[in-house]
């Protein structure tokens, strides 16, 4: 067997540290990370490995590993020593994309470009963004509106996505919310951008957003997205942009204990709940989705073995969407074996990432007439 030699370099480790590598000195290589990392499922990758050559410095830019990362968090919910891996992966992909030192996955440059072009990942004309309510009698957010409702991009620009979209709008109109929904001039949030490594061109979407925002005078953002909740809320005060977020299952959960919103409906289907990383493991939001769910009158709620805190990635964050992964080695796949397990027709989610992949992943594996994919927004509007 013939043995590669590489050697240290302080200089690489440096670099990696100067782009927000900082939680790289807090691991003491236990290989917890390793362990629990959704990507042992489906093949083999050593997270620790990989921590540890860029510890030494000698980690290998043009080396695809260094893309496999879904920032799931699920690592950092058993690190005991809390190093934030995700921060971590977006330091040393901040060294190839914003310096220069590797290869970019050709579908996320693509991706990236359209991002940075039109403002969306999917390279639609930004003009267009609004277009999926256009037949909803819906008011564009004024000074004064209470609520902005933000869809994210696929929200906005999918077809079968922006189902959750006009879900909302509809729930909105029943409790006769002072709602109103952003024009075309909006971006991306760039949450997973970010997190894929191009931070320049996230501060460039973060800041023409807030711009908006704050001319417009916006108090209070109601999402359907998990990213744009996690960056809005956690990320954008970094820039000027303080605002009070709320993600619908959130806002639903209120309603519905507040007894402003009333089914009259029953759907009669048993329904299983994913949790979306960004919107569990991030936040910490688990029992709202849960509450709405089993206050809807003719729902059986049942839990797949992988839940809460625990949930198995859909694969789609820090850029993974974008990037093509093998059949067999999606986790979107095993997911819908544990929706199996437990006999559910429907998959509930609460992120359009997660609605993608599931999609996508009903295809392929020749279910989609055994479960529908429907986000929380849809069930609740089918039941008022």
């Amino acid at each position: 067997m013939e043995i590669e030699l590489l050697t240290p370099s302080k200089e690489t480790t440096d670099i990696i540290l100067e782009e927000g590598g900082d939680p790289l000195k807090s691991c003491f290589q236990c290989g917890l990370c390793t362990g629990v990392c959704p990507w042992n499922r489906v093949t083999t990758f050593s997270l620790r490995k990989l921590i540890h050559k860029a510890q030494l410095g000698m980690v290998d830019f043009e080396d695809e590993e260094v893309w496999r990362c879904v920032a799931c968090n699920a690592c950092v919910e058993r690190c005991p020593r809390d190093v934030q891996m995700p921060i971590l992966m977006r330091a040393i992909r901040r060294v190839i994309m914003e310096v220069g030192a590797g290869v970019v996955p050709h579908s996320l440059r693509i991706s990236e470009k359209n991002i940075s072009a039109v403002g969306n990942p999917l390279g639609e004309p930004p003009e267009r963004r609004m277009d999926w309510a256009k037949d909803l009698d819906v008011k564009t957010f004024t000074k004064g509106t209470e609520i902005l409702y933000f869809p994210c991009c696929y929200q906005a620009y999918d077809p079968p996505t922006r189902r959750a979209a006009i879900a909302t709008v509809n729930i909105l109109k029943k409790v006769k919310a002072d709602f109103g929904i952003p024009d075309s001039s909006v971006v991306c949030c760039g949450e997973s951008i970010r997190k894929a490594g191009a931070e320049s061109l996230y501060r460039k979407l973060a800041e023409t957003n807030i711009k908006i925002f704050n001319e417009l005078g916006v108090k209070k953002i109601l999402v359907t997205s998990p990213h744009c909740y996690h960056t809005f809320k956690d990320e954008y005060p970094e820039f000027g942009g303080n605002y009070e977020v709320i993600h619908l299952s959130q806002y639903l959960d209120q309603l519905i204990q507040e007894g402003k919103l009333k089914f009259t409906k029953p759907l009669v289907k048993k329904v299983t709940y994913h949790d979306s990383c960004c919107l569990g493991r991030y936040q910490r939001v688990y029992d709202e989705n849960r509450r709405v769910l089993t206050s809807i009158p003719g729902i059986e709620f049942e839990e797949m073995r992988d839940n809460r805190e625990y949930s198995l990635c859909c694969g789609g964050c820090a850029g993974r969407l974008w990037m093509e992964t093998k059949k067999g080695e999606r986790f979107s796949e095993l997911r819908l074996e544990q929706v199996a397990e437990v006999g559910a027709e429907i998959l509930a989610v609460s992120c359009p990432y997660c609605m993608a992949n599931f999609n996508d992943a009903v295809l392929t594996t020749g279910k989609s007439e055994a479960v529908e994919i429907k986000d929380l927004a849809e069930l609740v509007s089918e039941a008022l």
